[in-house]
């Protein structure tokens, strides 16, 4: 859809469009496109968009089956950096090499994560007020250390070599 918006051309920040959906079916645990779902829900990103824009109701976004495999705090930066991959507008979408480095801020956040766990009791605080159970569910800040990800080389990297 995005390369259909820029005139059916594939462009750099097409590829951008395109990571961006494929972070909120991580986050979502959604496919992109599902027949199956309520009308008005067909589209990930159109159903999504709503909520990514609100810290307090971006958890309605995020798959439950990931709980407590990230912190809150993290799991709102990944959010914000799906929504600026899926802007309307191209220009207004960072560049790849962008978005490599701010997923690499935030797996060195992650080895930092014990700093974030009292911001993230503040932020689900501040969600629970809105008395949703389902947040704190889904959401819930977690000490524990997960397994490392591969380290991958930037993209940038590896054109370089070709």
């Amino acid at each position: 859809r995005a390369a259909a918006r820029a005139g059916g051309h594939l462009t750099a920040k097409s590829d951008v469009y395109s990571f961006g959906v494929v972070l909120l079916e991580i986050l979502s645990g959604k496919k992109a496109i599902d027949k199956n779902r309520p009308t008005g829900e067909h589209s990930l990103v159109g159903w999504s968009r709503p909520y990514l824009t609100s810290k307090r109701r971006v958890f309605r976004v995020l798959d439950s089956r990931l709980e407590g495999q990230y912190s809150l705090t993290r799991a709102l930066k990944v959010a914000n950096l799906a929504l600026q991959c899926l802007a309307m507008d191209p220009k207004s979408r960072p560049t790849m090499d962008e978005v490599v480095t701010a997923l690499e801020q935030l797996q060195e956040s992650k080895d930092t994560a014990k700093n974030d766990t009292n911001k993230d009791q503040q932020l689900n605080r501040l969600i629970s007020s809105q008395s949703s159970s389902e947040f704190n569910r889904s959401c819930r800040s977690s000490s524990e250390e997960t397994p490392r990800a591969a380290n991958y080389p930037r993209p940038s990297a590896s054109l370089h070599s070709i």
